[in-house]
């Protein structure tokens, strides 16, 4: 993280999402306060249910809050309708997810190029290409997802991610369709990119291991944050993250 970049990219305030149940009113998220900072890593853990992904969906406004406030890059995310939110998204935020996601009529190439196209980028065969390239896929750049393994898929879907330099990186559990030998290559993959392009990534994980690798580590339990994002005695700075209920 850089020290003189004291401006947090994201901040949320007061989050909270309630849904209904048959037994009541469920809270998956109470009282969410946290910043985060530009080129940081953060992993969020906590047991399933814990609300995890929940908050990485409201982070990125493919969900709403019940009440509370997202703050992208200086932009209030719910005061902005849905098509403006894609668009932040757009231009923003790139994903993966456990389960790739990538569109099974597509060849991988055309995957990547998907969202460099969206955004009408020039060029956008010769960028998707390149990052490829970068993630050694080269030579599959002509394949279908069905013929590609389950590592070669997160491969091109960290491709897909990373092809439009997003300021934001958000991964659920982006290991977890993977034998352990392969996810371990995939999250090499993740942490050289984000270092590289400087873009801030936020993983969603059970493994402890791999959250000790990241910068800052957020402990979710039962919808709130049971405890203070802990950093690395390496990475503390003036520009701290907050987190609290």
């Amino acid at each position: 993280m850089n020290e003189n970049n004291t401006k947090p990219l994201i901040v949320a305030n007061q989050l909270n999402k309630v849904v209904s149940s048959p037994d009541g009113d469920l809270n998956l998220l109470e009282n969410v306060n946290l910043q985060i900072y530009s080129a940081q890593s953060i992993a969020i853990v906590g047991a399933s249910g814990a609300g995890k992904s929940t908050l990485l969906a409201i982070l990125a406004g493919l969900d709403t809050p019940s009440s509370g406030q997202v703050l992208l890059d200086d932009t209030d995310l719910f005061k902005l309708d849905e098509d403006g939110r894609a668009l932040l998204r757009g231009r923003l935020i790139g994903f993966v997810f456990q389960s790739f996601q990538l569109l099974p009529s597509l060849t991988a190439i055309e995957n990547v190029m998907l969202p460099l196209e969206i955004l009408s980028v020039e060029d956008a065969r010769q960028k998707a290409t390149d990052v490829l390239q970068r993630v050694g896929l080269e030579k599959r750049a002509g394949h279908y997802p069905r013929q590609l393994s389950g590592g070669e898929q997160q491969r091109v879907a960290i491709a897909r991610a990373f092809a439009v330099q997003p300021k934001i990186l958000l991964a659920d559990e982006p290991t977890g369709n993977l034998d352990m030998k392969t996810g371990e290559k995939i999250i090499d993959l993740l942490f050289s990119l984000n270092t590289e392009q400087q873009t801030t990534l936020i993983l969603v994980t059970h493994d402890e291991k791999l959250a000790s690798r990241c910068d800052r580590v957020l402990h979710m339990e039962k919808g709130q944050l049971a405890e203070p994002l802990i950093a690395k005695a390496s990475e503390q700075s003036s520009a701290e993250i907050s987190a609290h209920v």
